[in-house]
């Protein structure tokens, strides 16, 4: 039965990524059909809006989206679109796998981890009004229902996936309040668990710690800001943005991008790295059942990088088209 996925090209390389992710899943075999939807500059220009109602409408009838790279304005503009869908579809957990892949330049060889951040409110609640000039206020919140709900999530990812640890991340010593409640709803939720170790780390030991011996974690669930540091960081650990794929998960929704930016400088120029929205969509495939077809596409990225076929941005000469044609052959062949 053929599966509809909402696909969100993007601004700047998204359309050129995602149109190489759609050829790999095709030659993988998946059986979808793509409900095409703009989002971002584009659709600002043509809507009104970056966000228009018809692609949160696309989401809530196919389920899922596979989504590429989508400008957000630094200090002005409009809102972040990733932002809002995560908040509007309740995508409360954000998934990045980070790991090592074949002939990738890294200075590390065996980084496997996985970073679960709560999606939903923390200091991205977007809760800011000024109170003087010259003075502005951001307000932090952090709930029980999202902290144990996240924390939950991690434990039940770490059971299904055969993961040994979760880390929660935290600064309790100083906001003992918002973050001591989301360490508390850790522990709590750990203590269901009896399988999976747990243990917590301050914020900033953790990054110490992560960049000088990544091997000792495992899994990491953290707030939202904090998640959002400490992914890309993790991802500076394998190769960067353009190596880690994205989910956002809720109980009925999800959306699947890439987590890298719009990169404008080098649109349109079919150098961009696609290999973070291809990683992106073999964990769509699995998702949604289609193993056999994630697996080929895994498979197929692992042989293409150990025989050195790389993009310009890891060091090759491969374009975003050879990059992707190198991946369909290996799937055919195998």
């Amino acid at each position: 039965m053929t599966k509809t996925i909402t696909l969100i090209e993007g601004d700047g390389i998204g359309p050129e990524v995602t149109a190489a992710a759609t050829r790999v899943v095709s030659a993988a075999g998946a059986d979808v059909e793509w409900d095409r939807q703009a989002a971002g500059v584009d659709a600002m220009e043509a809507h009104g809006k970056p966000l228009p109602d018809s692609v949160l409408e696309s989401i809530e009838r196919n389920g899922v989206a596979l989504k590429g790279p989508v400008t957000t304005p630094v200090g002005r503009g409009f809102r972040s679109v990733n932002v809002e869908l995560r908040k509007t579809l309740n995508l409360y957990a954000n998934l990045r796998p980070v790991e090592t892949l074949p002939s990738v330049p890294s200075r590390y060889e065996t980084v496997d981890l996985v970073v679960v951040r709560e999606n939903t409110e923390g200091l991205y609640s977007g809760l800011e009004h000024t109170v003087v000039d010259g003075v502005v206020e951001s307000l932090k919140i952090v709930t029980r229902k999202a902290s144990t709900r996240i924390a939950r999530f991690a434990f039940e990812y770490a059971v299904a996936n055969s993961r040994k640890r979760v880390t929660a991340v935290h600064k309790a010593n100083i906001m003992k309040l918002s973050d001591g409640l989301f360490l508390q709803c850790c522990r709590e939720v750990a203590e269901e668990y009896e399988a999976i170790e747990f243990d917590d780390r301050i914020i900033d030991a953790l990054c110490m710690q992560l960049v000088s011996r990544p091997e000792n974690f495992d899994m990491l669930v953290l707030p939202n800001l904090y998640g959002d540091i400490v992914s890309d960081l993790a991802a500076g650990l394998v190769g960067g943005l353009g190596m880690t794929p994205g989910a956002n998960l809720g109980d009925e929704l999800a959306v699947f991008e890439a987590v890298h930016g719009s990169a404008p400088d080098i649109a349109g120029r079919n150098v961009a790295n696609p290999s973070a929205v291809i990683q992106s969509a073999i964990l769509m495939l699995e998702h949604l059942g289609m193993r056999e077809e994630a697996a080929r596409i895994r498979t197929a990225l692992r042989d293409v990088l150990a025989r050195g076929i790389r993009t310009r941005d890891l060091g090759g000469s491969a374009d975003t088209t050879e990059f992707a044609d190198a991946l369909v052959r290996s799937i055919e062949a195998s």
